[in-house]
């Protein structure tokens, strides 16, 4: 993805605030993911729509220096924490993926369910943004070695 200078500050403008939109829109789709529809899945490939607007509007070095981590490293934590969640059930003797859960009085929010659900919905969202983004750039970065030829 070119940085061109059709891009006016408009258009830059209108990106960025969209990303923060879908951004925002995409940790509501993971949160709420385990009881309404959305979860980890979801809520990744919305995220990945938000990064994409960033690349859309910077070129690839400009945008890198924005987004500071490795799609790849994103993909090794979300699957080191999506299994380990899941094997958590091998250490109490029950069977993978066996979801646990409590309540727990937090100052200030109240009674909150805290689930085994959520890292496992947070680990997908880390592979799902990694995996989306990989695709993504290595297919604009064929484009951009077919242009220079």
């Amino acid at each position: 993805m070119k940085y061109s200078r059709s891009h006016d500050v408009m258009q830059q403008v209108l990106l960025i605030t969209t990303s923060y939109f879908v951004l925002a829109f995409s940790l509501y789709f993971l949160f709420a993911g385990h009881n309404n529809p959305g979860g980890g899945f979801i809520g990744g490939l919305t995220t990945a729509c938000a990064l994409a607007f960033i690349y859309l509007v910077f070129d690839r070095v400009k945008a890198n220096e924005y987004i500071r981590f490795t799609f790849p490293g994103l993909i090794s934590i979300g699957l080191v924490l999506s299994l380990g969640t899941g094997a958590i059930g091998f250490f109490t003797n029950d069977a993978y993926l066996t979801q646990y859960f409590d309540y727990f009085d937090i100052p200030f929010f109240g009674e909150i369910e805290l689930t085994t659900a959520l890292p496992f919905d947070l680990g997908i969202y880390f592979v799902v943004v990694g995996a989306a983004m990989v695709i993504m750039l290595n297919i604009a970065g064929d484009e951009e070695e077919e242009d220079e030829d």
